[in-house]
């Protein structure tokens, strides 16, 4: 009997370390909540009826033990050091250029990006599979011995998953309240007529220093890993060798994490996690890079505050409380649907704030946000405002639960949901809402860059039916008078508009691969994609496993790219286009031939300093389109500095170095 019981139990215990794992490191779940408290009293009820078959390790050891009489004071075996902060692109760019002097080589970097957890830096340290110790960060040096709290952190594993775990690991990392969270438990504090909490950071902090654990897991504390600390039996030759066992081992680590191969990959990276944020169910304060190679790290050391191969990237963070007023759904040119709160205008950081959008149905699920609830919006840096969470604890019942409709709100076609992803779009290419939105961005500077053709007379033009497609933009020259019968168009403006549209013809092929509105296109694949095969023709004879094996393209892109060259709609834009003489590209030979004649080829380029004849985009423009490189940070290799007014350190270091500095006539005189 007693065997059988010890079985039942040891299998409750592994059934509930896995959930946990599936749960807080894989977050893919198999079970509901309700399901996963279920198992765990009955293994509370079988250890409390057998005490002897009890273990420390026990799952059920996570609700939280006896209350104790106060923190002892615990030194870190290594140094829980600082990290430096930068706040713009130029500052880490300047990170990477330091590092490779140190290291006296110009060998591109490899770096692992992540968020930065706006949590509570504490190490967890095992012996031998088991947790023995939590300690926080304190002064860096020695820090409270929290291990009561620590044990109840949600996620973090009593005992390591797998066979041979290392006779000690110590990994460091945050400790957190996730948004969803806080918002229940403020709204319970109200209920319960306690003082509400400020913000999520400051509860967690208190929470670790409660002397009851009983206590501290009513906060909901949560964990993620980010660093190593004292190890031994082991030894991890790159960060992401590190983060991949850990997981492994069933600690959770922070989401996301991208390694990449160079520092201009790694600042894509960042762009990427930015228009991410508002996916995020925790709070931010920045983007971490950390070199990759253990051994580098060892090598670069580390000063008195912090060490020399991490950096945070971060941003200012405003917030304000408003109230959502209405949602209503937006079309964009790919057809997605998209919710957008209208709001109370509130001003964050001197901007007046009054619109945010909610992305997506699955991100007004996850906010569980309703028409008139009062809301936490916040702007950080360049960052469009979004809504983090909701004030629960604000409720009077008024509120009404937002619909997400069923039909594309503007031509009433049933919306579809994107297999696998978390959009849902309107799959009819007539669509007056996408035709809209595409002729805009066809238009706009990042494509085709129609002087003129801009968001009012793109309306007044399909109400007037003279666009009805996006190839009519080239039959309006034949339809003048017309023109000249609309508000606000007098011959001057019609003319000025007709010599826009006319010049767009020999626009570079990249831009009309951009305006072409290919889902997962941009300026970058585009030009790309005309480097690689040099004209339109080339590429849309390419297999969609052809364009997969070029570098930055993938199955993704290359997907999309393919799906659209071989569909009906995609191939009669393409033909319409060529009728009315629009430039194709030309062959790579012919490019390449042309590039040896180009002023900048194979030059790298950095512009520094307010400019005064050009827009950032448009002298980067013009250095590709002579062969050369735009780089962001100067060094031995740069060729030229162009230097505009109030040029700071970029400047001085070009002089320093002995880099050749022109102005913007001088640069403007060597293209001409």
């Amino acid at each position: 009997m007693s065997a059988k019981v010890q079985k039942q139990i040891e299998k409750l215990r592994d059934e509930l370390r896995r959930h946990s794992y599936l749960y807080y490191v894989e977050a893919r779940p198999e079970i509901p909540d309700r399901e996963f408290d279920k198992l765990l009293k009955q293994l509370e009820a079988l250890e409390q009826q057998h005490p002897e078959f009890d273990t420390p390790d026990s799952p059920s050891h996570k609700v939280g033990g006896e209350p104790i009489a106060g923190f002892k004071t615990v030194e870190h075996r290594e140094p829980m050091l600082s990290i430096d902060n930068v706040y713009d692109v130029d500052a880490v760019r300047d990170f990477d250029t330091r590092l490779k002097k140190l290291l006296g080589s110009d060998d591109d970097l490899a770096y692992v990006a992540e968020y930065k957890i706006d949590g509570v830096a504490i190490s967890l340290i095992y012996e031998n599979g088991l947790l023995v110790q939590g300690v926080t960060r304190g002064d860096g040096r020695q820090g409270d011995d929290i291990t009561h709290n620590a044990r109840i952190l949600r996620g973090v594993p009593l005992r390591l998953r797998g066979d041979n775990p290392p006779p000690v690991l110590e990994v460091r990392g945050e400790v957190f309240i996730s948004n969803p969270d806080f918002a229940h438990i403020k709204a319970a504090q109200v209920q319960a007529g306690e003082q509400v909490f400020i913000n999520p950071r400051n509860s967690a902090a208190g929470a670790l220093k409660l002397l009851d654990p009983k206590i501290a897991i009513q906060r909901k504390l949560r964990f993620f890993a980010h660093g190593a600390g004292y190890v031994e039996g082991v030894e991890f030759p790159t960060q992401m060798e590190f983060l991949t066992a850990i997981r492994n081992w069933g600690i959770p680590t922070t989401p996301g994490v991208t390694l990449c191969p160079s520092l201009d990959a790694a600042l894509t990276q960042c762009e990427t996690f930015i228009e991410n944020l508002h996916s995020l169910d925790f709070e931010v304060d920045g983007i971490v890079l950390k070199v990759n190679d253990r051994e580098v790290q060892e090598e670069l050391g580390r000063t008195s505050k912090s060490p020399r191969w991490i950096l945070a990237y971060k941003w200012e963070k405003y917030e304000a409380v408003t109230q959502i007023e209405s949602i209503d759904i937006q079309v964009g040119k790919t057809g997605a649907l998209t919710p957008v709160a209208h709001l109370k205008p509130v001003e964050i950081d001197l901007t007046t704030v009054s619109r945010a959008s909610l992305h997506n149905r699955d991100e007004v699920e996850r906010l569980g946000v309703r028409i008139g609830d009062w809301v936490v919006v916040e702007k950080a840096g360049k960052i469009i405002p979004h809504v983090v969470r909701v004030e629960e604890e604000r409720r009077d019942g008024t509120e009404e639960e937002f619909a997400f409709p069923k039909n594309c709100p503007v031509c009433d076609t049933p919306a579809v949901q994107d297999e696998g992803g978390v959009y849902v779009r309107c799959p009819n290419p007539d669509c007056p809402a996408q035709l809209r939105e595409t002729l805009r961005f066809f238009a706009s500077r990042s494509a085709m860059d129609i002087e003129g053709l801009g968001i009012k007379l793109i309306e007044q033009l399909l109400a007037a039916k003279l666009l009805t497609s996006l190839t009519d933009v080239y039959r309006l020259p034949d339809r003048r008078e017309e023109l000249l019968a609309l508000e606000r168009m007098g011959e001057k403006s019609v003319d000025n508009l007709l010599a826009a549209i006319e010049g767009s013809k020999t626009q570079p092929l990249w831009r009309l691969l951009t305006g072409l509105n290919i889902r997962h296109v941009g300026t970058n694949t585009s030009q790309v994609l005309m480097r690689q095969f040099g004209t339109l023709d080339e590429i849309m004879q390419q297999t969609e496993e052809q364009l997969a094996e070029v570098d930055e393209i993938g199955p993704v892109i290359a997907a999309a790219v393919s799906q659209f060259f071989h569909s009906d709609v995609g191939r009669g834009i393409v033909e319409e286009l060529r009728g009315f003489g629009l430039n194709f590209g030309e062959p790579v030979e012919a490019q390449e031939t042309a590039e040896g004649d180009l002023i900048f080829d194979g030059k790298t380029i950095v512009v520094t300093g307010t400019l005064t004849k050009f827009t950032r985009d448009e002298i980067k423009e013009l250095i590709r389109n002579h062969g050369g490189r735009a780089a962001g940070s100067v060094s031995k290799k740069t060729d030229y500095v162009v230097a505009g007014e109030k040029a700071g350190s970029k400047l001085d270091k070009a002089t320093s170095l002995g880099v050749p500095v022109l102005t913007e006539d001088e640069f403007l005189a060597m293209v001409q």
